[in-house]
């Protein structure tokens, strides 16, 4: 195959990525905002900006940002422990959330990860689903 055609290809797919990427996360966006009001604003803020020394922002922050794995585990399990996250420690209890469906799991943190300033990769319900079958 001719190097220009297989590149041209190459970005097609990548392309396409990053459309069906886009796609999933405005798809996710309605039904993840909805969520956020019932479940996580209370603690969390309207705007996302949570409660110092309680309950961690969730604007532009590692846990939010960073490894899909670890932010889908933190939101089933919950914690009832002081967490540090970039540097500032917070202590109010995060009940576990793991009676949320996949697909809303999905959705709220696909919302989170692309709202409040933040541009993070959509999370789908199949991550989900691979880490609560690991989360005990």
């Amino acid at each position: 195959m001719n190097k220009k055609l297989l590149l041209a290809a190459a970005g097609m797919f990548t392309v396409a990525g990053l459309f069906a990427q886009k796609t999933t996360a405005k798809k996710a966006a309605p039904k993840g905002k909805e969520i956020y009001t019932q479940y996580c604003l209370s603690c969390h803020q309207p705007d996302g900006d949570g409660v110092p020394n309680l309950n961690p922002p969730l604007i532009n922050t590692s846990y939010v940002l960073g490894d899909k794995t670890k932010l889908i585990t933190w939101v089933l399990k919950g914690t009832t422990e002081k967490v540090e996250i970039d540097g500032q420690t917070y202590s109010n209890n995060m009940p576990p959330q793991n009676f949320l469906t996949d697909e809303q799991l999905a959705s709220v943190l696909t919302y989170i990860r692309s709202n409040f300033g933040n541009k993070a990769s959509a999370i789908s319900a199949a991550d989900v689903k691979a880490v609560r079958a690991t989360v005990k």
